[in-house]
């Protein structure tokens, strides 16, 4: 008879997870607390306009591709992707403006001409950061169960181990001056959740995986990735079950023997959580806890996020699919999310126009906008604290293009702390987990499987490998190929 084995959460760890387990024989069952599946990168569709909910960075295509490939299949069997030129926009003032090309030759003469000898420096910058990225990938990500400090220092790290201990804001600085580049080059670390200086060197392959391999965009949006992985899971005959928030995880004997909803207890061999760690639990009795609430207040999170999504029935001329507004304070906005948190003063922020590549995500002649603000976590969420922080990145936007954009706004949704605690159960309103500095990166994560219970395990961006939707992805393999093996020798 298949072993049973139930999967808390429908995000991509989840999503993952469960496509290899169905594979491997498992009998698997998706339990999701909200009607729609997907967690964080769910996607809603409101007066002819359709927004992701929340990723919209199609980065490390190769992660994407690995996962299809493991199935016999390849994402263009299930989405159109196309990548973006320019990958995005930089806006440091309204006359102050980078866009990033297409491809690493288009880059290189960007940096050329804002600072002599850049150009040179950034193609040895991009060669060390592609071989981090083929280390990472091929030789770590896909074989770091946060089990020990040698998946970390291997024979393969060793010779890089300075770049473990120096940080990626110290490198960039010693290698570029002009501080739009150092802007532009430090950026990508925002999706590993830390301050630049507190995110060690090597994690660099960022870069690479931002030059060097591009930004895409799916035909529909993100949401595509999520419908093409809940195919492959049903092709599998996994099953999928919304609106079940679980309320408790019951043991017996330390093995974990079911799962009880309001409505009714389910029996299995095996349990997943792909939900929040601290929260999965707080599902459990005191006992079989392993990590306690001051291990989690202890814990250096990243940002949490205010977010607006807005319809225009008007289009914008002078702007791109991704745009990132730098126009203020980058080391000021960070402190105030790390360091000092609080409300930040005057915000860096995200905006997203899905539109602006494919038109039938919004009504014709109209724009869909996605606006995101790195916040710290657990501050205080109001409705007058969204509008007040709507209407000052409303205002920079119309200042910056010399447009009106407030009169012609259709449709409005914010989301903030608050949702993210009620939807996904986020400790302290996270939008993306702990982030990856050295004291919390591969093992010093908490880990897949539990030391308390024996049959109980956890993926996702709160355990290994980490932050973002490509880690997320490898999460549901390395948790699963830890229940196979211990399925095999139970």
């Amino acid at each position: 008879m298949k072993k049973k084995v139930f999967i808390i959460g429908s995000g991509f760890s989840s999503l993952s997870a469960s496509c290899y387990l169905a594979k491997a024989g498992f009998d698997v069952t998706i339990f999701e607390k909200n009607k729609n599946y997907g967690g964080r990168a769910r996607q809603f569709k409101e007066n002819g306009f359709t927004f992701d909910m929340g990723p919209s960075w199609y980065w490390m295509p190769d992660v994407f591709e690995r996962f299809f490939n493991d199935f016999g299949k390849k994402s263009a069997d299930f989405y159109e992707a196309k990548k973006l030129d320019p990958a995005y926009r930089v806006i440091f003032s309204k006359k102050n403006q980078i866009k990033i090309g297409k491809n690493v030759e288009n880059i290189v003469d960007s940096f050329e001409k804002i600072e002599k000898g850049s150009g040179k420096e950034l193609r040895k910058f991009l060669n060390e950061s592609k071989d981090n990225y083929d280390l990472a990938v091929s030789n770590m990500l896909y074989k770091m169960p946060g089990k020990s400090i040698f998946e970390l220092i291997n024979t393969k790290t060793i010779f890089k181990i300075n770049l473990f201990i120096s940080n990626i804001k110290n490198q960039i600085n010693k290698k570029f001056k002009d501080p739009r580049l150092r802007s532009i080059l430090q950026f990508p670390v925002l999706f590993l959740g830390a301050k630049p200086a507190e995110t060690p060197a090597f994690y660099n392959f960022m870069n690479y995986a931002d030059f060097g391999l591009g930004t895409w965009q799916p035909k529909n949006g993100f949401y595509d990735v999520v419908q093409a992985m809940i195919k492959i899971a049903k092709e599998h005959n996994v099953k999928f079950l919304n609106n079940s928030s679980i309320e408790e995880i019951l043991v017996k004997n330390q093995r974990a023997i079911g799962l009880k909803t309001k409505k009714s207890f389910f029996k299995c061999d095996f349990i997943l959580s792909g939900a929040d760690y601290s929260h999965t639990e707080k599902l459990l009795q005191n006992k079989y806890r392993q990590y306690s609430d001051s291990y989690w207040s202890k814990k250096t999170w990243s940002p949490s996020s205010l977010l607006f999504y807005i319809g225009l029935d008007k289009k914008i001329v002078d702007l791109d699919h991704h745009n990132l507004f730098f126009d203020t304070d980058f080391e000021k906005h960070a402190d105030e999310i790390y360091s000092n948190p609080k409300w930040p003063s005057s915000p860096l922020f995200y905006l997203n126009i899905t539109s602006k590549t494919y038109k039938h995500t919004a009504p014709k002649n109209c724009e869909n906008l996605f606006i995101l603000i790195p916040i710290s976590t657990n501050l205080k969420d109001s409705e007058f604290i969204r509008e007040k922080y709507f209407n000052l990145v409303i205002q920079r936007i119309e200042d910056t293009i010399q447009e009106n954009i407030k009169d012609h706004i259709v449709y409005k949704k914010s989301y903030c702390i608050k949702d993210f605690k009620s939807d996904y159960n986020s400790y302290g309103g996270n939008a993306y987990g702990l982030a990856n500095t050295l004291k919390q990166t591969a093992f010093l994560r908490p880990k897949l499987k539990s030391k308390k219970v024996k049959n109980l395990y956890f993926s996702g961006q709160l355990t290994v490998p980490g932050p973002g939707v490509p880690p997320a992805i490898v999460s549901g393999k390395l948790v699963s190929d830890l229940i196979i093996k211990d399925e095999i020798n139970i």
